[in-house]
């Protein structure tokens, strides 16, 4: 091929007169290619090859162009890399370059998309009003929580006209989580936009269809009622790690964040002593990065101040939703129930019985019919047995000698008044019998009756369930009526008054003459 400067001393010679054959002698070229230099416009001398030799991948085209096709189909990560391609063609007898594979790839995929929008992804800027919209989706950060590395899954929400972000970690990505999210993302907006723009995800979506239609779940249906909110799913297969811009119908914004937020707030790897103080970090930071973002659209103002004009268009959010998954499960004889591989203990009234657990972000409430048997704090790990001594008390009432080896009663945390007198009861079966019978009125008279029944009992100086049980009685007693006459029981209710001249109203007029 020849170099520009080779084409121009060409054209010029020529135009000066001079024959084909002797430039041709001079530059040591056919006259074909002279004449084409001299042909050429504007000295543009270009070759293009109409018809690409395939020496090596000729019988291994077909094949090439299956697996290709077939990569085209899977979602982003799982799409296999050339040099695998490769790899999967040698070990078919290929033996070729991995240079020309990927040079039959590349045109390949410009014949597939020679026609204009044939396989292009086009894109469309998108633009909302204030309060319009937010959209909502999840992430997977590794961090290390208490020394040990941990995948969280992390909540995105994000207002779509004032681009404010809220981030909080959770240890799962479950409905239960969703809902807290949510109640949580508006409380910190300060209100509640009218539409949500949802991927497809599990806790929400129970079925997608062709286009928008989808079936959504029933409780997060409730949910969006509750705020007021119109769901909407964005179209399926969007890519959640997508750098590019993102098309028009798909969760763009919040999925973009995913990429800053990763880069802002988890790199490197963040660590802390506890979920709880992770979620502090991360709602300050949200509150920082608006303050210090300017705004993409408006630059002369930061997201922080967008926000503040975006919150009198929200809808104010009159209370959060009673965001609970709820599930059924059997109470063994031992008072436990099975729950996310853990184990928690619920009142001995309904051993062996079907109980309806409510699982909430932080804590689970366990219900018998209408009764709550149970409220414990929500524990993540696994083959863990989560007691509460309280729950045992009515069957400890009857076999006293289980407070000794008894395991939901093995480092008892008891009120102090209680602990005291167990201490000065001391150790024994007698000294438990009795302690367990103070106990024992707490089911008739309540915690904070014995409580101040003990302390009245130890101010004394005297550690006795005999005493504790005897002004318990005293106190549920009604008072007594009184049996002594006394002066102010005999007061007169209309006293007399000494006035003589009523007795003239007794005279008749003839008398009085």
């Amino acid at each position: 091929m020849l170099v520009l400067e080779t084409v121009v001393r060409i054209r010029r010679e020529y135009a000066g007169g001079k024959a084909i054959k002797a430039i041709a002698r001079d530059l040591h070229v056919s006259r074909k290619v002279i004449r084409k230099a001299v042909r050429a416009p504007e000295g543009a001398f270009d070759y293009q090859r109409k018809v690409q030799p395939l020496p090596r991948i000729g019988p291994f085209q077909e094949r090439l162009n299956t697996l290709l096709e077939a990569n085209e189909l899977r979602g982003r990560r799982d799409r296999l890399r050339m040099t695998r391609i490769h790899d999967l063609l040698v070990r078919e007898g290929f033996e070729g370059s991995y240079d020309a594979v990927r040079r039959y790839a590349t045109r390949w995929k410009i014949e597939r998309r020679k026609d204009a929008g044939d396989g292009v992804t086009a894109f469309i800027p998108l633009m909302f009003r204030p309060g319009e919209a937010y959209q909502f989706d999840w992430s997977h950060e590794d961090v290390e929580i208490a020394g040990a590395p941990m995948r969280v899954k992390v909540a995105h929400m994000r207002l779509c006209a004032s681009r404010g972000v809220y981030v909080r970690a959770y240890p799962r990505e479950s409905q239960e989580m969703l809902f807290d999210a949510h109640a949580r993302g508006f409380a910190f907006f300060g209100g509640v936009p009218g539409r949500g723009i949802y991927d497809n995800m599990k806790t929400a979506v129970t079925s997608v269809f062709t286009g928008k239609e989808r079936v959504f779940n029933r409780r997060f249906l409730i949910m969006t009622d509750h705020y007021m909110v119109e769901p909407t799913a964005c179209s399926p297969a969007a890519g959640w790690e997508s750098r590019r811009p993102t098309p028009a119908g798909r969760n763009g914004q919040v999925e973009n964040q995913v990429q800053t937020i990763r880069g802002r707030f988890f790199q490197p790897r963040l660590r802390f002593a506890s979920l709880e103080e992770l979620n502090g970090w991360l709602e300050a930071e949200c509150r920082r990065w608006a303050e210090r973002q300017p705004h993409p659209e408006q630059g002369e103002l930061t997201v922080a101040q967008v926000l503040e004009i975006e919150r009198s268009a929200l809808q104010p959010m009159l209370g959060p939703f009673d965001g609970f998954n709820e599930s059924e499960h059997a109470v063994t004889g031992t008072c436990l129930i099975s729950f996310d591989r853990n184990r928690y203990s619920v009142l001995s009234t309904v051993a062996r019985r079907t109980v309806q657990v409510r699982a909430y972000a932080d804590r689970i409430v366990v219900r018998c019919g209408e009764e709550v048997v149970a409220e414990h704090p929500r524990y993540f790990g696994r083959n863990r047995t989560i007691y509460d001594p309280w729950h045992y008390l009515p069957v400890l009432a009857r076999k006293p000698g289980a407070l000794r080896n008894g395991a939901p009663f093995q480092d008892w945390d008891l009120p102090p008044a209680l602990a005291r007198l167990r201490r000065k009861l001391g150790n024994g079966d007698d000294a438990d019998r009795r302690f367990v019978r103070v106990l024992s009125a707490v089911l008739t008279d309540g915690l904070e009756p014995v409580e101040a029944a003990v302390r009245e009992a130890l101010a004394t100086g005297t550690a006795s369930d005999d005493l504790i049980l005897n002004i318990l009685a005293r106190r549920r007693e009604p008072p007594r009526p009184l049996t002594i006459i006394t002066s102010e029981d005999s007061a007169l209710r209309h006293p007399p008054i000494a006035d003589c001249a009523r007795y003239d109203q007794l005279r008749t007029f003839d008398a009085a003459a």
